[in-house]
């Protein structure tokens, strides 16, 4: 049976990322991130869509999307995984090889404040926290990358989000983000709970019927 649909909400921003399966590289040469932006880009020609940020890594990658309608998100990423997988799997000689994919992708709500801007951070920092470059502006594979300095690379459009970047963003991006943050958000990717004040998350849950996802992992502890 074919899965059903995730639910999204109106107007909520929302990070999404998705991992190689087994860790496999999926991005060896310039040529597998220009081909990766490339249908990011054609996905955005097909399904409305507004992006904040991104960063593509050797064996993942993460979006800052802002769906105007929440069903857009499903459709939009349905198109750009399945596009991404099969043009990857026909230019690497592997048609017929699986999933390259971990699974699905794996996304989650963000509240439209200062927590934005601490997602938004955390994924143009990537390249930077994996010591794959010096200052974060440098990955050319992310959307801090200056795209005068790449012209012939198609990418994605980049929109202003829900609340305005400071005067130095590249300086706060380039400044190692609190460890509390990077595990709140790390946590948030695996359990896909809303990140945000605990009024509007348990809000949001409820609203997207995913109150599970607030509760302790495990089974309860039995009482004494």
């Amino acid at each position: 049976m074919p899965r059903p649909k995730r639910n999204a909400l109106n107007g909520v921003v929302y990070h999404v990322l998705n991992r190689s399966n087994g860790r496999m590289p999926l991005f060896e040469s310039p040529g597998d991130y220009r081909a990766f932006l490339s249908v990011l880009a054609e996905a955005h020609a097909r399904v409305p869509m507004r992006t904040l940020a991104y960063s593509v890594m050797p064996n993942h990658w993460h979006l800052v999307l802002w769906p105007a309608e929440g069903r857009l998100l499903s459709e939009f990423m349905h198109w750009m995984t399945t596009t991404h997988t099969q043009r990857w799997l026909t230019a690497h000689g592997m048609v017929g090889f699986g999933h390259i994919y971990r699974g699905r992708y794996k996304s989650f709500p963000v509240e439209s404040n200062e927590y934005y801007l601490t997602v938004s951070r955390y994924v143009v920092a990537n390249p930077l926290r994996a010591g794959l470059v010096q200052r974060a502006e440098d990955w050319p594979w992310s959307s801090l990358y200056p795209a005068a300095s790449a012209p012939d690379v198609v990418r994605p459009p980049i929109v202003p989000g829900p609340v305005g970047l400071p005067e130095k963003w590249l300086a706060v991006v380039n400044t190692g983000q609190p460890r509390r943050q990077l595990d709140e958000i790390r946590n948030c990717a695996a359990r896909g709970c809303p990140y945000g004040r605990s009024p509007w998350v348990i809000r949001t849950a409820a609203a997207l019927h995913i109150e599970s996802t607030l509760r302790p992992r495990g089974r309860p502890r039995l009482p004494h």
